[in-house]
């Protein structure tokens, strides 16, 4: 009886979020006017000691304006402080060798057609544009009018700030930019079917919430909820460049205890909330593992 007491509530919570969700569907579906989205793949290698490392993922979105082709080139940021590109006078940091070169260029101060006129103007193959911190991967197609003959795309902040911490580093970076999916805008007669579609959802789930037997798999619950909750507070940890100058660039008090090295210019380290700092690529895994510093056993869920 317990159980069928229970039912309802879970229906009720069920359809409260596919109602939810289907107003947001109806709210969100544009005109049939509405133009299609190209998402875009960025084959992006890099070398990291001896070894030469390659990504490929449907990271970014084309720009509305953009040309649909393929392009390739050594990643490039512009010179100074400022990496919006906004300043008409804004030079890229080429690297002698590289023929072909795309601008990665930060999202803000100015519109996508400004940015992207000031690298092609400066010789660009291509332009990136990566997201406002805070958006984490959320991108969207970008309106350029005016840039009709280079290819602009956008991706994430998050990606775009590990291409910017690689290429601050020294590390050389290429990227292949190739043409992915299309997806088209709704049409009028899909909201009927999405109308039908949710329809069976809701009594499927009333029916399945309602007779199945419950079987909570309480434990690995937690742990996905524990997992994640790590990944979200690493994420909201520090990180810095190291630079010339920095005190945590002395030798004989400071090394990375996760893999005993000493700090270099242009390393990325993650300060804990503890203040103890080490290398990114060493602490990150660290602390998905462990959820402590390895100092001092600061615990970065309950700080």
């Amino acid at each position: 009886m317990s159980l069928l007491r229970a039912s309802p509530s879970i229906y009720s919570s069920v359809s409260s979020r596919l109602l939810k969700l289907s107003i947001f569907l109806l709210l969100g579906l544009p005109d049939s006017k509405g133009k299609a989205i190209w998402t875009a793949h960025l084959n992006i290698t890099f070398q990291m000691g001896d070894r030469i490392i390659s990504k490929l993922g449907e990271s970014g979105v084309f720009g509305n304006h953009s040309p649909l082709e393929r392009v390739s080139g050594v990643l490039v940021l512009p010179e100074g402080w400022n990496q919006n590109a906004c300043n008409p006078m804004t030079n890229f940091s080429r690297p002698e060798q590289a023929d072909s070169w795309l601008a990665l260029i930060e999202r803000g101060g100015c519109t996508f057609t400004h940015k992207i006129n000031v690298a092609a103007e400066k010789g660009a193959n291509g332009v990136i544009i990566y997201n406002y911190p805070g958006t984490g991967n959320k991108i969207f197609p970008m309106s350029h009018q005016g840039t009709e003959n280079i290819v602009a795309v956008m991706i994430g902040n998050l990606k775009g700030m590990e291409l910017l911490y690689l290429i601050q580093k020294g590390v050389y970076v290429t990227i292949i930019i190739e043409v992915g999916r299309i997806h088209m805008p709704w049409m009028s007669h899909y909201v009927m079917s999405l109308f039908t579609f949710l329809v069976a959802t809701i009594t499927y789930l009333f029916l399945y919430c309602a007779w199945r037997p419950r079987m909570p798999n309480s434990s690995m619950s937690r742990r996905r909820q524990m997992k994640a909750d790590v990944k979200k507070a690493i994420g909201q940890l520090e990180l810095r460049v190291l630079k010339e100058g920095d005190r945590e660039l002395d030798p004989i008090e400071n090394n990375c205890v996760v893999c005993f090295d000493t700090y270099k210019p242009q390393d990325v380290i993650r300060i804990i909330t503890c203040k103890h700092f080490f290398h990114q690529a060493c602490i990150d895994p660290w602390l998905l593992a462990h959820r402590t510093c390895p100092m001092c056993k600061c615990d970065i869920l309950r700080t």
